[in-house]
């Protein structure tokens, strides 16, 4: 008790937020002991994500000491006279943790830049492709709860501005925890000499988005967006104006950025229930399509009338229609997605005579691939413009869908009618997720050790034969998760995510029509359903 009650001391010595004081002064005067093991008893782990977590005080939550000490580590790691532009959403403190990083860097002598205002994180690869700088931090917890935070780092040079891989993040874990161990917030060096940025910035993102896309002027479709209480309405509806379009319609309830999200527990389009509201606002206004960003708006989720309802596309349906687009553009390139995307990639890729290429989960990887003209993964990650960003941005992909919707609506036509057509030309791929949240994001983990150890021989009576992906699979380094192929040409993938709580089962199956699909994709789910409930 008294060594976690030091060490409670020691943080709340040095910590400058009132906020955090307060919280932890609190728990060492009520002893709360459990709490503060486990505020103390570990640390939030730098990774190829970055840092992403809870905030609160104490080594194992986001706070302005833990992303001080971060800041110092990756200055450290890049060295005197280099160089880093800094970015911020609207999340709780997202601008505090941004300016402390800013102030802190420029005080170990790197040229600095940091943005005048909350802006998407595909800005900040833009950005550090743009500038030519060492590195980008993008202060960012994505489409995570609304009490968590992060940081995400990027890379010039040959990373091209895309997303830190090992060893990196363990050469800058190394200098965090230097920094940690013998520097206080206070003693950090700190300076004002930073640049800040902006318009101009935008304004060349916004060129090459249009460029990217090259939308057909004039649309009239109506188009309900919406931001999801995050930073996408202003790049979004500024670059739609410019392409040509209608006035985006705001869902009003989520368009302006509030770090509290006070209409959706999870910020997240493919959460239930986070897209009610631009349902509701759809039907109120007899809308052609629905656009959702995530709250970093590096996501995107659209949705399309159906019988008089409104149906949002599968991110894997998406993808295919991206890919379809971006590859009938194309004399060469590479089209790729991780291992738990769907496979009809593969075949855009074969009848364009272009190359495909599979990678671990996570955009660090995929924006690697040599070549690359689009990548895209399942949850709701594009990449249609990698020359320019090495990292899935929902802005652009929502112009291009768009654009597509906007063009086959001359004919008569939804984008479903154009699923139908290009699973024709493909194959009808069909796939879906089931997923189980926890409060303890080591569970998962733990879930999938133990379903190694004891896998099930089928699925719905179909014998299925298992890969461990932890032992490699097709040239890939080893990953945590398993994979099932049934005899039936379908594929289950069970795995713990990166980045929340939550252990995924990946659905895929192969039908001689779109309803036959549908209906093979409600037993498999049934069937994995069962399998996470027996598990959990």
């Amino acid at each position: 008790m008294e060594d976690v009650l030091s060490s409670a001391k020691s943080w709340l010595a040095q910590d400058p937020d009132p906020v955090t004081r307060a919280e932890l002064q609190e728990l060492i005067d009520s002893e709360n002991i459990p709490e503060l093991n486990d505020r103390f008893g570990s640390r939030l782990e730098f990774g190829t994500a970055g840092l992403r977590g809870e905030l609160g005080a104490g080594p194992n939550r986001m706070n302005r000491v833990l992303v001080s000490q971060a800041a110092a580590g990756i200055g450290k790691y890049l060295g005197l006279g280099k160089s880093v532009v800094i970015g911020f959403d609207a999340r709780i403190n997202s601008d505090i943790f941004a300016k402390d990083s800013a102030e802190i860097l420029a005080g170990m002598g790197l040229t600095v830049y940091l943005l005048d205002e909350v802006c998407p994180t595909p800005l900040i690869s833009f950005a550090t492709r743009k500038l030519n700088v060492d590195a980008g931090i993008m202060v960012t917890a994505s489409h995570n709860p609304p009490r968590d935070n992060g940081y995400k780092v990027y890379l010039g040079g040959s990373f091209n501005g895309s997303q830190i891989i090992a060893p990196v993040d363990k050469e800058i874990a190394k200098h965090i925890e230097e920094v940690a161990a013998s520097e206080t917030f206070e003693t950090l060096v700190k300076s004002n000499e930073y640049k800040v940025i902006g318009h101009e910035l935008r304004d060349k993102y916004q060129q090459a988005v249009l460029a990217a896309v090259n939308p057909v002027a004039g649309s009239q479709l109506k188009i309900v967006y919406t931001a999801m209480h995050g930073v996408g309405w202003k790049p979004a509806s500024k670059v739609f104006e410019a392409a040509g379009f209608a006035p985006l319609i705001p869902v009003t309830e989520q368009v302006d950025p509030d770090g509290s999200f006070p209409t959706v527990s999870f910020p997240n389009p493919e959460e239930p229930g986070a897209m009610d509201l631009s349902f509701a606002k759809a039907k109120e206004v007899n809308a052609d399509l629905i656009i959702a960003n995530d709250p970093d708006a590096d996501r995107v989720a659209i949705a399309v009338p159906v019988n008089g309802e409104y149906k949002a596309l599968t991110g894997d349906q998406v993808g295919l229609i991206l890919a379809d687009e971006i590859a009938s553009r194309a004399n060469s390139g590479t089209l790729a997605c991780s291992i738990v995307t769907g496979s009809a990639l593969s075949k855009v890729a074969e009848h364009y005579n272009l190359k495909f290429q599979e990678t671990l989960t996570g955009f660090k990887w995929i924006s690697k691939v040599p070549d690359l003209i689009f990548g895209y993964e399942e949850a709701l990650g594009y990449c249609i413009d990698p020359k320019h960003i090495a990292d899935k941005d929902g802005i652009s992909a929502a112009l291009m869908l768009a654009n597509i919707a906007n063009r086959i609506s001359k004919e008569n036509k939804s984008l479903f009618d154009l699923l139908e057509e290009l699973g024709d030309k493909y194959g009808h791929f069909a796939t879906g997720q089931v997923s189980i949240r926890f409060s303890d994001l080591a569970k998962s983990s733990a879930l999938v050790a133990g379903l190694r150890q004891n896998p099930p021989s089928s699925f719905g009576g179909i014998l299925a034969s298992l890969t461990d992906l932890n032992l490699g699979f097709n040239g890939l380094p080893a990953t945590d998760g398993l994979r099932f192929d049934l005899a039936d040409g379908s594929r289950v993938i069970i795995r713990p995510s990166g980045t929340e709580p939550k252990l995924k089962c990946y659905l895929q199956v192969i039908g001689e029509t779109s309803a036959d699909a549908n209906t093979k994709l409600e037993l498999l789910t049934q069937n994995a359903r069962e399998l996470l409930s027996n598990l959990s």
